[in-house]
């Protein structure tokens, strides 16, 4: 179906499957469902397709496990993730290793057309958009060939996701970058009043660079607005 946005979903509920491959359809994509984790890895190596949907609970390889093997292989198809896991924890941490978006079940199939409308818009994430030179400032540097940073040499040991945002900020350093800015560059998707996602992911930056830092502190606060990376003495 040339020109028509393929979506894989990988789901082992056969009625919850069935019937978004239906709604998806008839909402002009195409949908390909399998029911397993080794087998939704293997169609998302050699099919890309423009958009994965994503059950979290699969028999043998699950969900996690799928996300973090994907972007460790480079594939930057979007991954939207469909669980009734429905805690911060388990929604930030898919957010964490590489997902991009999070529906909690019981979803209206409209809700998810939209989601998945959304996820085809954005396209394939660049995967090595992240690879310029290290950012060094005072004892922090910032490694884009390694994702990762060092703080007085010793590894944060961030997330990608985690990676990404100071990455972001970092080049854009002491100027604020807006909390809607951040999330369309980082997670590809617009602030709506409840979206506290880059909240949570500054907090968990700060306990991870600022409270290793020696002397400084990196990621400043303009409140009611966002964020902005400058370098102040502790």
């Amino acid at each position: 179906m040339a020109g028509v946005p393929k979506v894989l979903i990988i789901e082992d509920d056969d009625v919850i499957a069935e019937g978004m491959s239906r709604h998806l359809a008839a909402a002009g994509f195409d949908p390909l469902w399998v029911n397993k984790g080794e087998a939704g890895l293997a169609r998302l190596r050699y099919e890309r397709p423009d958009v994965c949907v994503l059950d979290l609970m699969l028999p043998g390889v699950d969900g996690w496990r799928l996300i973090e093997t994907a972007r460790s292989e480079g594939i930057g198809t979007p991954i939207l993730v469909v669980s009734a896991r429905g805690t911060e924890h388990d929604r930030v941490h898919a957010l964490e290793i590489g997902a991009d978006d999070y529906l909690v079940k019981p979803f209206s199939m409209n809700e998810l057309i939209a989601r998945v409308r959304a996820a085809a818009r954005r396209g394939v994430r660049a995967q090595n958009a992240e690879r310029g030179d290290p950012i060094e400032v005072e004892e922090l540097r910032i490694d884009p060939l390694n994702v990762q940073a060092y703080v007085d040499g010793q590894s944060a040991d961030l997330t990608p996701t985690e990676f990404r945002l100071l990455y972001a900020l970092a080049l854009e350093r002491c100027r604020v970058v807006t909390r809607d800015e951040l999330l369309q560059k980082i997670w590809g998707r617009r602030q709506t009043r409840r979206d506290r996602t880059v909240d949570v992911f500054v907090r968990k930056l700060r306990d991870k660079i600022e409270a290793r830092s020696s002397a400084h502190t990196f990621i400043q606060t303009r409140y009611g607005v966002g964020y902005k990376f400058e370098p102040v003495s502790k």
